[in-house]
């Protein structure tokens, strides 16, 4: 019996990286022998154990055979014979087919360690193509080392895109989707995720609203970069720059939807493109499950980012519609994630990055301003139910035009 560290963690070592999941492999053992040292089963496709005092999770050594169609199409053969070779080349790519041992002897045996120092990211072997979701996990990783120099193999986006056209995509369920691609908008690069993803045809399959995107204009006058689908890019590139979380930035991956339905004689003018988007931006949110927050916020942007470009031209009663519509009282947060990914929005244009938003603090100053407006006189004055609601709204709206008529021109 013998036990290897495999996979990330190895690579991250040699990367210099820090290495936070381990993943072990256990060659040469069986179900039994790991029962009888104290290890605890958990895995209902395949054997992996619970370590008796680390807790950690060991696999033993497998083979896999495709059987079927999507993620979950394979059946898998663990036993004592299968050889830590046999394991590894069922893995995705070279750079995680790497194994050491408790004294960091390297087992390589199909060169991870030469395509991590020339910073290519390749398929271990043609089995890669039997598994749709990795089209996903390069595009990811793609994102991750994209600051390291990485770049996908030419024969592996090959791969990706036959995978892409084989109908096997649509096999992947909302939930495997949505794990890689929100891991994937919270790595340092998103924009690369996407641009990996177009470039092997596999956004045009799941994301077509994005993919449509590519190619559409913009005026010039406000949008330097022209193209709407490099405009969404440089947002989401925007939003990770600055840190953004992942509500942020799912909504600016999907703010400007509506633009990929305006007809071509109408370009590149994108008329009411807040509304007609909205619809799209609800089959995509549909399609991947998307949590709760990420949907709302994706709506609420899609339908208010120009009013929040034009803040300061605002009306008092628009104003207190838009506030009204995040129900910024008792959602504030809210607010200020929809701030924060319309000021992604206006940074992700070219040249215009480290523009000034003046409207953000405008914003935030007029929610407070509504916000500070007290219920306790108007229950003092006997309004109660729809009348106090009125008179409430009537108040804020008061409070809103002082708030305008002071701020600075």
């Amino acid at each position: 019996m013998q036990i290897f560290k495999v996979g990330g963690a190895v690579r991250d070592r040699l990367l210099g990286k820090p290495v936070t999941d381990i993943d072990w492999v256990v060659v040469g053992a069986s179900t039994e022998e790991m029962l009888a040292q104290g290890y605890r089963p958990v895995g209902a496709d395949f054997p992996v154990f619970l370590h008796p005092k680390s807790g950690e999770e060991y696999a033993l050594a497998r083979t896999e055979r495709k059987s079927g169609r999507g993620y979950g199409g394979f059946t898998f053969h663990a036993s004592p014979e299968v050889t830590l070779e046999e394991d590894l080349i069922r893995r995705d790519l070279t750079i995680n087919a790497m194994a050491e041992d408790n004294e960091q002897n390297l087992t390589d045996p199909y060169h991870g360690q030469r395509d991590l120092e020339a910073r290519i990211l390749r398929h271990v072997s043609p089995a890669f193509a039997e598994d749709p979701l990795r089209v996903l996990r390069v595009a990811r990783f793609a994102a991750r080392y994209a600051g390291l120099g990485f770049t996908v193999a030419p024969e592996t986006l090959e791969l990706m895109r036959q995978l892409s056209e084989s109908g096997e995509l649509e096999a992947l369920t909302a939930e495997r989707s949505w794990k890689e691609i929100s891991r994937a908008l919270m790595e340092d690069q998103p924009q690369v995720f996407i641009q990996v993803l177009r470039d092997c045809g596999a956004l045009k399959v799941l994301m077509p609203e994005v993919d449509a995107l590519f190619g559409v204009p913009q005026p010039e006058a406000h949008h330097p970069e022209i193209d709407t689908g490099l405009h969404t890019l440089s947002v989401l590139e925007q939003s990770a720059l600055h840190k953004q979380p992942l509500t942020v930035r799912w909504a600016c991956l999907l703010h400007d939807l509506g633009k990929g339905l305006t007809p071509e004689e109408e370009w590149p003018r994108h008329i009411a493109h807040e509304h007609t988007g909205l619809k799209l931006i609800k089959a995509v949110n549909e399609r991947f499950k998307a949590p709760k927050d990420c949907q709302e916020l994706a709506l609420l942007v899609g339908k208010y980012h120009t009013h929040s470009h034009r803040a300061l031209e605002l009306k008092a009663s628009t104003l207190l519609e838009l506030l009204q519509s995040f129900d910024v009282y008792r959602r504030p947060q809210r607010f200020e994630e929809f701030i924060a990914a319309c000021e992604m929005d206006a940074r992700g244009r070219k040249g215009l990055e480290q523009r000034s938003y003046p409207q953000a603090d405008y914003l935030r100053g007029a929610a407070k301003a509504a916000r500070e407006v007290a219920v306790q006189p108007l229950l003092e004055k006997g309004f109660k139910g729809p009348e106090l609601g009125e008179a409430l709204k009537r108040e804020r709206l008061k409070a809103l035009k002082i708030y305008k008529d002071a701020a600075p021109a």
